[in-house]
């Protein structure tokens, strides 16, 4: 194992997805930690799926799911609730750095012949979740500085601390439509059952992860 301290500098291309789903859902299969669970705001979810060109620790392919923001003594954060990495190097990393919960999965990603891109993960090859993204329109520049902080902040659990930190990112954004998703629910939350809000795609993107802030969780 590759160790790859924080910070790190990613690169690569990404949808990104916001959904709706019902509380009573992601209260039940959203694999919220038992630990964060009072302190939930659901409503809306987002979902992720990562082609990294390069990375601290190389290029690895990643699918992710975030149930919904969490109150904490810094205002409310979001925190990853489910994410399946192609790297062990990431998994190792991912969870020593900044305590995010990443686990190993392989993935395949097929561009299809209608333009569409398609990203499957798999263990022992049963494949567990199958994601279609298309994206359309203009490509415009974009860059997590338009966002304050507040929006793009993580908090992530483990230990009894809160391990936080806001990456930033820019690249080129286009609107992109979730087309189709299918799911193990023992491995992934029922996206499949999902309002999409909204979706896009970001391309030739350079991402920034800094040091966690750690601080015990206490009272919020």
């Amino acid at each position: 194992m590759k160790r790859a301290p924080a910070p790190w500098t990613l690169t690569g291309d990404a949808y990104i997805a916001m959904l709706e789903l019902p509380e009573r859902l992601l209260l039940e299969q959203g694999f919220i930690p038992e630990a964060l669970r009072p302190r939930f705001e659901g409503r809306y979810s987002l979902l992720m799926a990562l082609d990294y060109t390069s990375s601290n620790v190389g290029p690895y392919r990643e699918l992710l799911f975030i149930p919904g923001r969490y109150r904490t003594r810094r205002g409310l954060k979001w925190s990853i609730s489910k994410i399946y990495v192609s790297s062990w190097d990431s998994v190792v990393n991912g969870q020593l750095n900044w305590a995010i919960p990443k686990e190993h999965a392989d993935f395949d990603l097929v561009r299809e012949a209608d333009g569409s891109e398609r990203l499957r993960a798999s263990q022992g090859g049963d494949v567990f979740a199958d994601v279609r993204f298309a994206a359309a329109g203009p490509s415009l520049p974009a860059a997590s500085a338009l966002l304050p902080e507040r929006f793009r902040g993580l908090m992530h659990h483990r230990d009894g601390n809160d391990h936080f930190c806001a990456p930033t990112a820019r690249g080129r954004v286009r609107h992109a439509r979730l087309l189709d998703a299918r799911v193990d629910p023992a491995r992934m939350p029922r996206i499949d059952e999902a309002r999409v809000v909204f979706a896009v795609r970001l391309s030739g993107f350079r991402a920034e992860f800094p040091v966690a802030d750690v601080e015990p969780a206490g009272a919020v």
